[in-house]
């Protein structure tokens, strides 16, 4: 869905943070033939991500790094022209995430490309309908996540250097959205 509304051609390396199966990085492939794509999360999902990949014919482009977004040293050791987070920051604290942020920042590359996919609060922090449900969710069923305000991600990116911060003009079935920024 979204990665035809993305226009991707101008990177060569993705890295899906918290990538899951590699949905979304088989989609953005697809959809721009020079990317290459890393996607990096625990170990318990290399199997059917590296199934869900070849069943693309992507495994020569598209491969998996096992990780922990949460741990001190990701073990992430190359710069990355695009960087993709779905639905993982609200699973974390401001704390956490503000850090799982930074880790991503610090791969990379200048000029780079950040893009937060997640169920964006209203800055009032009670709408839209979907995004504050779901909110509701994570304050019953975490011990500290939380769905965050658009003025909450664009603090959290700027703290980390990013500049030129915006929502995109994207619209989902659930009000998911999506905030870009990039690293000068």
């Amino acid at each position: 869905m979204y990665s035809k509304i993305l226009d991707l051609s101008d990177c060569a390396h993705l890295l899906d943070m918290g990538g899951g199966p590699g949905t979304y990085a088989i989609h953005f492939c697809l959809n721009n033939p020079e990317l290459k794509a890393t996607v990096f999360d625990l170990p318990t999902s290399r199997k059917f991500a590296e199934k869900t990949i070849a069943s693309f014919d992507l495994s020569e482009i598209c491969r998996f790094k096992e990780g922990s977004y949460l741990e001190e040293h990701t073990g992430l050791d190359q710069e990355y022209d695009v960087i993709w987070f779905s639905h993982i920051l609200h699973g974390e604290g401001p704390e956490d995430a503000e850090s799982i942020v930074a880790k991503a920042v610090n791969v990379l590359k200048p000029g780079g490309k950040i893009l937060i996919h997640e169920f964006i609060l209203d800055n009032t922090m009670d709408g839209p309908l979907f995004p504050a449900l779901f909110a509701l969710n994570m304050l019953v069923g975490t011990d500290s996540g939380q769905a965050y305000s658009e003025a909450q991600l664009r603090e959290m990116l700027g703290k980390c250097g990013i500049s030129n911060i915006e929502r995109l003009d994207v619209s989902s079935p659930n009000d998911a959205g999506i905030m870009i920024g990039v690293k000068p």
